[in-house]
């Protein structure tokens, strides 16, 4: 085995990706953003917008969840066609190209998890059950938010002299799409299908690329957690890291890892991962810690979540004889974007009226908490107060 790579930042990591001096791009992202927001909201019916919009102050803004259960906001099934597209538009806004494709195929999951289940559902599978939310007035100066939610889909963002983009989930159920048990030949056109899986692959191939030593180290339980051990909270307390530190791994591994990260910043616009990849390498990409539980072949039951100062990712994928994956980033430092609402409504109170859209525009997100069984069927209530 090659020596460990020093604590130091190696080429593996140097972020390269960097905005032009005379444009802002994260400024750039928030109007586009906004200019998608007003659009959709537009072409809303007064009695629409009464559903899609609460206010910036509203506790709605961190009710979030990733399994099926009654929500706020509108969904896609009481919007038009037309007003579908507008939506669309908006979700595209806040993710990768890559990142969008995997958002509309695990809304396709809906369809395979309906004929595989069956109608005897609390909340049935339904491709248009994901619901768009607007915080606040889309504005370049004052603060705003939005976000996209169903099962397995949980995008949250908020705009204030910055972008707030935590904490962001995806899941996939089923991992893999089964080759028995579709009917409909469009769906049984999906089988093999896997929405997750350079998720699932670039962590096991990071596992099994090390020696006894640093297995000692990254094997962090024995057995998975049935899910990712932050659940749904709505904030995060930043832990000592656990698992082996990067610093700790070869130079090949630390690329592997660094592609693994990439992977989840990679969900972002650019413009956003650019700025998430930059702050972890300010923070010292050698304190990331690496941590695994469970099997380590396709099929076992297994956990993954990787750490830095800032920052928290976890992977799981345990349920439904591990073919149901959760995955979740969070930020420590700016989870749901209050730093950001601190500062303007600071720089209001000291009569400072300069121009938030021109500001440092980042991303932020980062929280755990104990739950009962809510993988499946929960109907918790979204509270509906404007």
């Amino acid at each position: 085995m090659t020596s460990p790579a020093s604590n130091h930042s190696s080429p593996a990591w140097e972020h390269t990706h960097r905005a032009s001096a005379t444009i802002n791009p994260l400024s750039a992202l928030a109007h586009r953003m906004g200019e998608a927001a007003t659009t959709w909201l537009s072409s809303l019916t007064p009695g629409q917008r009464s559903h899609a919009v609460y206010a910036v102050a509203d506790d709605e803004r961190k009710n979030w969840h990733y399994i099926p259960r009654t929500r706020a906001g509108l969904s896609l099934r009481e919007l038009s066609g037309g007003q579908q597209k507008l939506a669309f538009r908006l979700l595209a806004t806040g993710l990768s190209e890559r990142a969008y494709g995997q958002a509309l195929a695990i809304m396709s999951l809906e369809a395979v998890l309906a004929e595989l289940e069956g109608p005897a559902r609390t909340n049935p599978r339904d491709p248009d059950r994901y619901h768009f939310t607007v915080f606040g007035t889309p504005s370049d100066t004052e603060p705003w938010g939005w976000r996209v939610e169903g099962h397995h889909i949980s995008l949250n963002f908020l705009i204030a002299g910055g972008i707030a983009s935590a904490p962001q989930f995806f899941g996939s159920n089923p991992g893999k799409v089964p080759a028995h048990g579709l009917t409909d030949s469009g769906l049984a056109g999906m089988a093999g299908f896997r929405a997750l899986a350079l998720e699932e692959d670039l962590g096991r191939r990071l596992v099994t690329m090390l020696d006894q030593a640093q297995r000692h180290r990254a094997i962090i339980l024995p057995e998975a957690p049935r899910d990712i051990l932050t659940t749904f909270q709505r904030n995060v307390t930043r832990e000592t890291a656990i698992g082996l530190a990067a610093s700790s791994m070869t130079e090949d591994q630390q690329h592997l890892l660094h592609t693994l990260i990439e992977t989840y910043a990679g969900r972002m616009p650019e413009a956003l991962a650019d700025h998430q990849l930059d702050r972890i390498a300010r923070d010292g990409t050698g304190h990331i810690h690496f941590g695994w539980a469970g099997g380590e072949h396709v099929g076992d039951p297994h956990y993954y979540r990787l750490q830095g100062p800032g920052f928290l990712v976890e992977y799981d994928n345990t349920q439904n004889g591990a073919n149901h994956i959760h995955t979740v980033w969070r930020d420590f430092d700016a989870e749901w974007g209050d730093d950001l609402l601190a500062n303007h409504y600071a720089e209001r109170r000291h009569g400072d009226h300069s121009d938030h859209a021109h500001g440092d525009y980042g991303s932020h997100g980062h929280g755990p908490e104990d739950h009962a069984d809510h993988s499946h069927d929960n109907d918790d209530h979204a509270g509906h107060k404007h």
